[in-house]
């Protein structure tokens, strides 16, 4: 306990940047999975080609590695990103492949049946999409979606990797400056246990406010 108030000030500052690279993360692999995802169902080749190739190399390869590759790798062509905006945006490229996949599952999953009705009445497919199809595919993808979010949280914890002072590498310094490695590393522990479980209680209220809707 007297380790946890004397580091309260620490610890609250890396909670910020944990929880500023999480949302911002999300948020942003949100918009651009939505992106991959439309790529990915459209009738265009190429550009379903390039989001299918997209999605393969960034779910394929370790997201430790493509964090390193942004913050340690650019500088060798010129390109100098500091540690948090390196991290946002690795784990934002990183996330976008995985929400893109939920976002398509979500789309595919709404029954064709709804296709077929809004082609009977010559509806445009844009606006398909953006009033029947797309209302209905969140409430499927919201699940996967939700356990996303919560995986990227903790996912934050690489970014320390690259300097970034977020929770884990608080509590690497407390443990190095106290030698209460251990301590430490339970209090950063039990945090993040919160952080995700205040998360999947909020996505368990959505869910059931989403299901009445549609009951």
């Amino acid at each position: 306990m007297d380790l946890l108030v004397d580091s309260f000030p620490e610890l609250l500052a890396g909670l910020v940047v944990t929880l500023l690279l999480g949302v911002v993360s999300f948020i942003l692999g949100s918009v651009l999975g939505a992106l991959i995802m439309l790529a990915r169902i459209s009738g265009n080749v190429v550009l379903r080609g390039l989001a299918t190739a997209y999605v393969s190399v960034f779910r394929g390869t370790p997201l430790l590695i493509q964090i390193m590759i942004i913050y340690f790798g650019l500088p060798q062509i010129g390109l100098q990103i500091p540690p948090i905006p390196s991290a946002i945006i690795a784990f934002t490229l990183f996330s976008a492949a995985y929400l893109s996949e939920n976002f398509r599952a979500g789309v595919l999953g709404v029954d064709s049946g709804q296709w077929e009705a809004a082609a009977s009445m010559a509806m445009p497919y844009w606006k398909t999409l953006r009033r029947i199809i797309f209302p209905q595919a969140i409430r499927i993808a919201l699940p996967p979606v939700g356990g996303r979010f919560i995986a990227l949280m903790k996912d934050t914890s690489l970014a320390s990797a690259v300097t970034v002072v977020e929770l884990t590498r608080v509590a690497e310094g407390i443990g190095t400056s106290t030698f209460r490695y251990m301590d430490a590393l339970l209090v950063v522990g039990l945090v993040y246990w919160l952080i995700n479980t205040c998360l999947q209680v909020g996505q368990q209220a959505l869910e059931r406010r989403m299901g009445r809707a549609y009951a």
